[in-house]
């Protein structure tokens, strides 16, 4: 029944909004069905600023997605972002009845679903609560406490909250597109799941996802989220930089960002000009591409910078052997990968997401640029904690047929004596009938 199992994503982004089917095939891989992209024009920062703008691209993309996939789009996995986006850690406790039962999945559970009835700031919804270690009778850096025995749980919970407003004008857009979600996502978290590996993040890694109007992070250790948080810069300020400061119209200012720009002016060629036609016959602005990487290193050093106090402040810097993975759109950007391995003095790769890609008749899809779209079908397959996976699994195992105790010495009298009672009573009834 997997192969069965359809999911779309709808990745609602600053530049563009985009919907991917897909399905997993016989050897586990996902296999692409359909897309469908559109140009975002109510979206700034990932914040939906425009209700009918969102809802039109939306119709747009999931329509295209679906003429390509021959399958009628009902439900969606959304993604969501911006500068709103808080995380914080809380911690947790609950007491159990008995010391001699295991630990079990239903108190893990209880555990979890007692964090989202936390206080936090008006108008703020949790999205998500991402555990951490455990402590069972205060044995502490338990990853996985399922099976020990002990009457106190406590765990410390990584929670995710986005502005209420935000989640609301995301629903409304999407319910007004004849839509439903299926799942809130954030989307670095998203992300992750098409871009990383489970060996990188158990060693510990940081995935920044630069996209058109944020850069958004997530720090991995152990296998278990560690830190998130979302940063207002992301491609389009290089875009309004170059703009501004080579008074160029924005269309064109875009086209010298993918076409000639690159993250080290130092790679650029002092001789290289480009020429650019002029506004009503007047006569074409000859731009240098030194000049325009200047422009763009600048900017792209803050926003890095940013990225890395932000890496500080999770405590994980020096735990992280796997290093950095850029994936989005701006990872796109020409000599960005050498920026980041100079500015953080870490080990950095591009991230593309065909790490749980099958064969695809769209070679598009394994663009850095799509890799959230294609997290977000990914988590309908898969769990954002490999320990969720893991309880899942045990609960299906779990037959209806109850184990039979043990049964005690007191009990073994007792079940002689209520035998003998019936032999009694069936032996009175007996004297009776004659």
């Amino acid at each position: 029944m997997e192969n069965e199992k359809i999911v779309v994503g709808l990745d609602i982004g600053t530049t563009k909004i985009c919907a991917i089917v897909g399905r997993k095939n016989e050897f586990g891989k996902l296999e692409v069905l359909g897309m469908g992209k559109a140009e975002s024009e109510g979206v700034i920062k990932g914040i939906v600023t425009n209700i009918d703008k969102t809802v039109f691209a939306i119709d747009k993309a999931i329509k295209e997605a679906s003429n390509m996939s021959g399958i009628d789009i009902g439900v969606v996995n959304v993604g969501i972002a911006g500068q709103h986006i808080r995380s914080s850690i809380h911690h947790g406790s609950i007491t159990r009845t008995s010391k001699e039962d295991e630990v079990s999945i239903e108190d893990v559970n209880r555990l979890t679903e007692d964090m989202y009835r936390i206080v936090i700031p008006p108008g703020s919804e949790i999205i998500h609560v991402m555990p951490q270690d455990y402590i069972v009778d205060y044995e502490e850096g338990i990853k996985d406490p399922v099976g020990m025995s002990g009457v106190k749980l406590e765990a410390d919970f990584h929670i995710i909250t986005a502005q209420t407003s935000a989640i609301n004008n995301i629903n409304k857009c999407v319910r007004r597109g004849g839509l439903e979600i299926d799942d809130l996502i954030l989307e670095p978290l998203a992300s992750s799941l098409a871009v990383l590996s489970e060996e990188e993040k158990e060693a510990g890694v940081c995935l920044i996802d630069i996209g058109g109007g944020t850069t958004d992070i997530a720090v991995f250790h152990d296998n278990i989220i560690r830190h998130t948080a979302v940063i207002p810069f992301g491609g389009n300020i290089l875009t309004t930089d170059i703009q501004h400061g080579l008074m160029v119209m924005a269309k064109q200012a875009e086209q010298l960002k993918t076409r000639f720009g690159k993250a080290i002016a130092e790679e650029a060629s002092p001789n290289e000009i480009v020429s650019i036609p002029g506004i009503r016959n007047r006569t074409a602005k000859e731009i240098s591409v030194k000049n325009l990487s200047s422009i763009i290193q600048a900017r792209m050093e803050e926003i890095i910078e940013m990225c890395h106090t932000e890496i500080i402040n999770s405590g994980y810097e020096n735990r992280l052997a796997g290093g950095i993975v850029i994936t989005g759109g701006g990872s796109q950007l020409s000599c960005l990968k050498q920026l980041v391995e100079y500015m953080t003095g870490m080990d950095a790769r591009i991230g593309y997401p065909n790490e749980h890609l099958g064969k695809s008749k769209l070679e598009a899809v394994k663009s850095p640029m799509y890799a959230t779209a294609v997290g977000l079908v990914l988590s309908g397959f898969r769990s954002l904690d490999e320990r969720e996976e893991r309880y899942k699994d045990k609960v299906n195992q779990k037959q209806p047929v109850k184990v039979k105790e043990k049964k005690s010495t007191s009990d073994f009298f007792s079940s002689i004596l209520n035998k003998t009672k019936g032999l009694l009573i069936d032996d009175l009834d007996g004297k009776n009938e004659y």
